[in-house]
């Protein structure tokens, strides 16, 4: 068995083949003067089951051509098995038509990866569901849910805590966590009650006294969830915190958070943690680094990986 990374999130790759105590392949991954990606696969790989740890984030083309070349590199060199390990995988918000004339994005890139010469997918908190579907491989979705619970345990007084999920959409995630801790969940409605009128934020559940968290797969611009935390202080929360599997955090996102009534956001380190992150006072980092080193354990000695979810 063998792990090798791109330029997307070599840290995360480092602690999984920390905890793995297998090192990761020496590989050269670079750029030519007119940004064309070069992969060099600087080992025999010939016959070896092989681990690819990319994330398709920002920038995701350049990320994602590099997972492509990387898998088509170890193609070519005849390794065994390929598995692309996308912690975070990008272009998950394409993944229906979303008016007239657009694309499916998230399954055009699925077909790119399998065309390219994975033999499987390891991947977490796919936005849709669905998108495991997209794939004619076998693809594992981990959750995130595991750690989170265990970082809450170790922080929070579960007594008092509501999860709270941001949007309808989400509320068969935060159920999941809801269920995990025992605790009550709510849910922020957006809705306009006509055309032109600015959007209101209705509570549904009573969040009165509640240390209120908010649970998520993506924050991106944050301007969603900063709203929910107003929302729900003015509709009597103690507090409201957030835990966030995917920390995108676009533009000037981390200055609306540092602004915002959040007490605190926890996101995992699926995406590489930018200056204005690491600096950020109301910003936490979690790792999933030890559930994708159990993950690639089990999938390398042909065991069962739902095990993780419990």
């Amino acid at each position: 068995m063998k792990l090798i990374c791109g330029n997307s999130n070599r840290p995360l790759a480092e602690a999984i083949a920390a905890h793995m105590r297998v090192p990761l392949a020496e590989c050269n991954v670079r750029r030519f003067a007119d940004e064309e990606v070069f992969v060099e696969i600087q080992e025999n790989v010939r016959g070896d089951d092989v681990y690819v740890i990319q994330s398709t984030s920002y920038p995701a083309n350049d990320n994602l051509m590099e997972l492509l070349v990387l898998i088509d590199a170890l193609r070519r060199s005849s390794a065994g098995r390929i598995t692309a390990v996308i912690p975070y995988f990008g272009y998950a918000r394409q993944d229906r038509k979303s008016a007239p004339r657009t694309p499916i994005t998230a399954k055009l890139v699925a077909n790119m990866i399998t065309q390219a010469g994975a033999h499987r997918v390891l991947t977490m908190d796919l936005h849709a569901g669905q998108i495991q579907g997209f794939f004619d491989i076998p693809t594992d979705n981990l959750y995130a849910v595991p750690e989170i619970v265990r970082d809450i345990e170790k922080q929070k007084d579960r007594d008092n805590v509501m999860v709270v999920s941001p949007d309808v959409g989400g509320v068969v995630r935060a159920r999941a966590l809801a269920k995990r801790l025992s605790t009550g969940l709510a849910i922020v409605d957006k809705r306009r009650d006509k055309p032109g009128s600015s959007e209101v934020m209705n509570i549904i559940g009573d969040v009165s006294g509640k240390s209120c968290m908010l649970v998520d797969d993506i924050i991106d611009s944050g301007g969603t969830l900063c709203s929910a935390a107003t929302a729900l202080l003015e509709s009597g929360a103690a507090e409201v915190s957030a835990y966030i599997t995917h920390g995108v955090l676009s533009g000037k996102a981390v200055d609306r958070i540092n602004a915002s009534d959040l007490s605190s956001l926890v996101i995992t380190d699926t995406i590489g943690a930018t200056d204005a992150v690491t600096a950020s006072s109301k910003i936490r980092e979690i790792s999933i680094s030890p559930m994708f080193a159990k993950a690639i354990t089990r999938i390398a000695n042909g065991e069962s990986v739902s095990v993780l979810f419990e």
